[in-house]
């Protein structure tokens, strides 16, 4: 196993750095540390940070977030102390909102595709 700094990792993620001090205040990341406070992650890291960042791009708050990552892992350890119905609502209308933005990229991305088509038929 690999491990990266705070410096590499945010190169790796194009995430700034402060984006990732924020991750690990809010229990999203959960950095090694070193002798000298240097923050130590696992290059696995890397897809996680990809994954909070879409998550927080869909509007997803961090309490949120903290508590559906460990879905995102294998195998899977849920804990769902307190899943109130108010956060399954939000879930419910952010998986809804997410999916009616899939389907808009999936029509513009076939549009594009048709578009593509066209124009190197024509060359």
């Amino acid at each position: 196993m690999i491990t990266v700094r705070i410096g590499e990792l945010a190169r790796l993620t194009d995430t700034p750095a402060r984006s990732l001090r924020y991750y690990e205040e809010q229990g999203l990341l959960l950095p090694r540390r070193r002798e000298n406070g240097y923050r130590e992650y696992d290059d696995q890291v890397v897809d996680r940070v990809i994954q909070i960042r879409g998550l927080l791009d869909a509007g997803l708050p961090t309490r949120i977030i903290r508590q559906i990552l460990p879905c995102l892992d294998k195998p899977r350890v849920i804990h769902f102390r307190d899943a109130t119905p108010e956060m399954l609502a939000t879930l419910q209308r952010e998986r809804d909102r997410m999916t009616r933005r899939i389907e808009c990229l999936i029509r513009n991305r076939d549009a594009i595709d048709g578009y593509l088509s066209a124009v190197t038929a024509l060359a």
